[in-house]
């Protein structure tokens, strides 16, 4: 039976239901002679370890009261009243989880770090992780969205580290890219639907609908952050290109990739509320976005937000693309990636589903984790 312990970082969403998917799939893994054993899980302020961590772990109960307490907005510090697990606070935390990671390195057996946070405070302790030789596995697209010293570190040990999800959540994009490069199938073009809100957005004003209308709307549908601003901004979807780009040999930072945002500056949150831009903002981006379908439609194409990847052009933002393309034909909240290479030159490589959601990116988290088995013994 291999065992991989793992260290959770980030107790959201994706990270609450990881651990339920690791509940739930005991009995397929113990079928594959496989067990994830989770030793820490840590949130922003707090961190909780098994008691004996290098022999023992969180049993699947104490990891479905993780996931009920901190869906109820409570703390981790809450546990502490059932003796299961050590406390310990944020001034601690880093060092402590570098000294679990020193003692599985001592005793040859690795760590896996998960991190299912949407945080940049990771990647110190993420390079550390690298230098003892532990595992990563990430939803986070901060540490590889940063510097190039910082990516350039991350992936220093690039089969120890796996990245599904921080692009299309659990659809096979990474992998399928890096098969092909691996094949010596150059990637001459990548471009794609990064973003279900995005895409949603745009398909939905194709029927006549105002732009503030479906932006509206796809908020209530909760297909939005919170501040829709935060979609459509379009820097979700720039972090999600420039993975892409390194991945493919490009040398660049996030300032190299030109991104349209679909709301101006004057209406940026220093300058007004959410409500404010939902009131009065989004309504006068209506006439604009209308010109730009009826003009796109008489070429007989339709619009679409996507990421383009091409030679040393990285662009974000709204493209004319035909009506009969894979992207063209996008309705609703999907992903859609089509790459171009030398044996997809004609006819590219089409990769579709949902991109996005806890569930989704959970699943593709796990079959990364899952996927690294072999390093284990």
């Amino acid at each position: 039976m291999k065992r991989i312990p793992i260290f959770l970082m980030g107790c959201g969403g994706v990270g609450r239901q990881l651990l339920h998917h690791i509940v739930s799939c005991r009995d397929i893994h113990h079928n594959q002679r496989l067990r994830l054993s989770v030793v820490g899980v840590c949130d922003s302020k707090s961190m909780v370890v098994a008691p004996n961590v290098c022999s023992s772990e969180f049993d699947d109960d104490f990891l479905l009261q993780i996931c009920e307490l901190k869906s109820s907005g409570s703390s981790l510090e809450a546990l502490s009243d059932l003796g299961q697990c050590q406390i310990y606070s944020s001034q601690d935390m880093a060092s402590k989880a570098i000294d679990i990671a020193a003692s599985y390195c001592r005793m040859a057996t690795g760590l896996t770090f998960i991190d299912c946070s949407a945080s940049s405070n990771t990647i110190p302790l993420l390079k550390k992780a690298v230098e003892l030789d532990c595992c990563v596995v990430l939803a986070n697209k901060q540490p590889l969205s940063s510097s190039l010293v910082d990516y350039d570190k991350l992936i220093s040990h690039p089969r120890r580290i796996r990245h599904e999800s921080t692009v299309g959540a659990g659809l096979p994009v990474i992998s399928s890219i890096n098969r092909m490069l691996s094949s010596g199938d150059a990637i001459q073009r990548i471009i794609g639907s990064l973003s279900g809100t995005l895409g949603y957005v745009m398909s939905e004003v194709e029927g006549g609908k105002p732009f503030s209308d479906v932006v509206k709307l796809a908020k209530d549908l909760g297909y939005t952050e919170p501040d829709p601003r935060d979609d459509l901004s379009g820097l979700d979807v720039a972090r999600k290109a420039l993975i892409l780009a390194r991945l493919l040999g490009h040398h660049i930072n996030l300032d190299s990739i030109k991104v349209e945002s679909l709301y101006p500056i004057e209406m940026g949150p220093d300058v007004m509320t959410v409500e404010e831009f939902l009131a009065e903002g989004l309504p006068l981006l209506d006439r604009d976005v209308r010109h730009r379908i009826e003009k796109a439609s008489s070429n007989g194409n339709v619009l679409r937000y996507v990421c383009l990847i091409e030679k040393s052009r990285y662009e974000v933002g709204i493209q004319e693309l035909p009506k009969d393309s894979p992207l063209g034909r996008l309705r609703g909240s999907d992903n859609v990636l089509e790459i171009y290479s030398r044996c997809y030159s004609k006819q590219p490589l089409v990769i579709q589903g949902a991109g996005a959601g806890n569930d989704t990116t959970a699943a593709g988290v796990l079959a990364d984790i899952v996927d690294m088995q072999d390093l284990f013994t």
